[in-house]
């Protein structure tokens, strides 16, 4: 019986993925699509609902040296690693629920928006093929419990539509919690941050999902530091303003 088992093995796997093929199909037939941040019916596929597609606050113009609207007079990025930084819309409005989307579901439809956001409103710079993209790493234990890598996701989808290199170039040798810190204390703990030492050539530009008080882009862009010199640009979808 066991032989005659294992020699169905494949015809079995064949089977249960013609399935689960079925089920997925069916499923995106019967299922009412719904927008990540209201919830009201959406066009299949999208992530958000047109309301709502209209709530994103654009940031038409931005200090390209920290990110945030207009020109600062004291700019936060006068002590961080990285070199410059940009994001194309604010952290407000359905922002939130499309980053949760992708950090706790690995929405597709999520990332796909994010990435397509990016790559229609990046400096050019960012989007140079001789410049590499390199996800920041998530805290390992919430990737663990997870299931999810949400700054490579975003990595890749922007990587396939500009050609550009993805490097995994960069881990976090401990957990840290990051939510309600100050600053400062982040900006120590973050160091955690460790390169791989994977050979890069070129600029350097690293991808998450929010920029918010610059401590882990910080954190990233003084690992790499340690392995090389050049240019090293933060891209993120949202900035927290």
């Amino acid at each position: 019986m066991a032989p005659l088992l294992r020699n169905r093995g494949p015809a079995l796997k064949c089977c249960f993925a013609s399935i689960t093929r079925v089920l997925a199909t069916l499923a995106d037939i019967v299922v009412v699509p719904r927008c990540l941040a209201c919830r009201d019916r959406a066009e299949r596929g999208a992530a958000l609902c047109q309301g709502c597609r209209q709530g994103l606050e654009w940031i038409a113009s931005s200090c390209p040296a920290c990110g945030l609207p207009g020109r600062c007079s004291r700019c936060p990025a006068r002590s961080w690693a990285f070199d410059a930084a940009w994001a194309p819309v604010a952290y407000a409005g359905p922002v939130p629920a499309l980053v949760r989307a992708v950090k706790l579901r690995a929405s597709r439809p999520a990332v796909e928006l994010m990435a397509a956001a990016i790559v229609a409103r990046a400096p050019e710079h960012m989007l140079s093929h001789t410049a590499t993209l390199v996800p920041v790493p998530p805290d390992p234990w919430r990737s663990r419990v997870r299931g999810t890598d949400h700054a490579l996701l975003l990595a890749r989808s922007v990587a396939r539509r500009t050609g550009q290199p993805v490097a995994q170039a960069l881990v976090r040798s401990r957990t840290s919690r990051q939510a309600g810190s100050a600053r400062g204390a982040r900006l120590q703990r973050d160091l955690g941050m460790v390169a791989c030492g994977i050979s890069i050539s070129g600029p350097v530009v690293l991808v998450d999902d929010v920029h918010t008080t610059g401590a882990t882009l910080h954190a990233a862009a003084s690992a790499l530091k340690h392995e090389r010199s050049g240019r090293i640009a933060a891209m993120t979808f949202g900035r927290s303003i």
